[in-house]
């Protein structure tokens, strides 16, 4: 098969991180693969070995118009038989770019319960009849969709994501040079791992730890992930304002998440809305207890493998973390190796990768 991905960068993410990992199985086993982007090249993209092009586009009229005609002249040359768009914009230009290559099959990837407003609803509602089928990468997902009524239930599926559980693998002595490096001595670490954007609601994070650093002061707080400077500004100024400043490390974009795994002690999320954060995944990988607000697919996710709270509400977060540091640490590593056992089981990137395939197949009418 010929598969073409879309999506809106290449830069540190969790939808960004599947899709790369996703494409590059596909192309070992055999298929032609290619990667758009709607942005233009950035600093911060991951790396990876499949061939990319980025179509510059931003809010500029000309460069949005020159860029979806340049993203018309690689489908009709490349003639895909799946077009996989990812997010609200790479959905758009994948449904308008079929126009071009009625030949091309349209696989829309929905990653978060939140796509944003009413126009956005609208407009994935209006352009669904140019896709085969939209699928959700949680169950909430699909839920919030259907009841959106942007996808018919006959043509939404569900495919959880996985993570690469060969790359997230403990490792002792990571851990303590890790640990060291960081200055992170003999104090509980929690890590939080996501971009600076309002889902992510960092300012309940803040608001939790600041009661959980009241409690127990020889605990830190890192997070990895970088967004808008105003934004991250005013989040630096909040937690100043709540006198964290000597306990929060702002860690920026970050590619060894894995190191920064082994040194924590527990991985945590506030967030205000998700679809199925791979930086869970990841942490329950590399056995790490989790305290996180259970939106979108996280109750899916985590299970009985760690702790959920409602969202928006930085009172039970903290019961939650407080929960976590004060379970013995015996207890605790038990904790954290039933998550990685959940993930082996059913997070497998391998095993999704089979999903993925067969539909694929399916949808092109047993094309190999």
């Amino acid at each position: 098969m010929r598969i073409l991905y879309v999506l809106n960068t290449l830069a540190i993410g969790g939808a960004e991180r599947l899709v790369l990992s996703l494409g590059e199985r596909m192309a070992a086993r055999g298929h032609e693969v290619r990667v758009v982007a709607l942005g233009p090249e950035r600093p911060d993209e991951l790396p990876t070995h499949l061939e990319v092009t980025r179509l510059g586009m931003d809010k500029h009229p000309a460069r949005a118009f020159s860029g979806v005609t340049k993203g018309a002249r690689i489908l009709r040359q490349f003639r895909p038989h799946i077009l996989h768009s990812h997010n609200f914009h790479g959905n758009m230009l994948a449904r308008a770019l079929v126009l071009t290559c009625r030949s091309a099959k349209v696989v829309a990837t929905l990653h978060n319960e939140y796509e944003g407003g009413r126009v956005r609803m609208l407009a994935l509602k209006l352009t669904d009849f140019l896709t085969e089928c939209s699928v959700a990468v949680s169950q909430a997902v699909a839920e919030r969709a259907q009841e959106l009524r942007i996808v018919p239930p006959e043509k939404c599926r569900v495919i959880l994501n996985g993570v690469d559980i060969a790359s997230l693998t403990p490792d002792e002595q990571r851990r303590a040079s890790s640990r060291s490096a960081m200055g992170a001595h003999r104090d509980f670490i929690w890590l939080s791992a996501g971009r600076l954007v309002p889902a992510k609601d960092y300012g309940n994070l803040l608001l939790a730890f600041s009661q959980v650093y009241a409690a127990a002061p020889e605990t830190q707080l890192w997070i990895a992930g970088d967004g808008d400077a105003e934004y991250a500004e005013a989040l630096q100024i909040k937690a100043a304002n709540l006198g964290l400043t000597p306990a929060v490390n702002w860690l920026g974009g970050r590619r060894d998440i894995a190191a920064l795994l082994d040194a924590a002690d527990a991985f945590v999320l506030g967030s205000a809305w998700e679809g199925m954060p791979l930086a869970i995944a990841e942490a329950m990988a590399m056995e790490k207890p989790v305290a996180a607000t259970g939106v979108g697919g996280v109750g899916e996710l985590v299970e009985r493998c760690g702790l959920t709270v409602p969202p928006r509400d930085p009172h039970a977060l903290a019961r939650a973390m407080l929960s976590i540091m004060n379970t013995p640490a015996k207890a605790r590593r038990f904790l954290g190796q039933s998550a990685r056992q959940r993930i082996v089981d059913h997070f497998n990137i391998e095993r999704k990768a089979d999903e993925w395939e067969a539909l694929y197949r399916a949808v092109c009418g047993g094309i190999s």
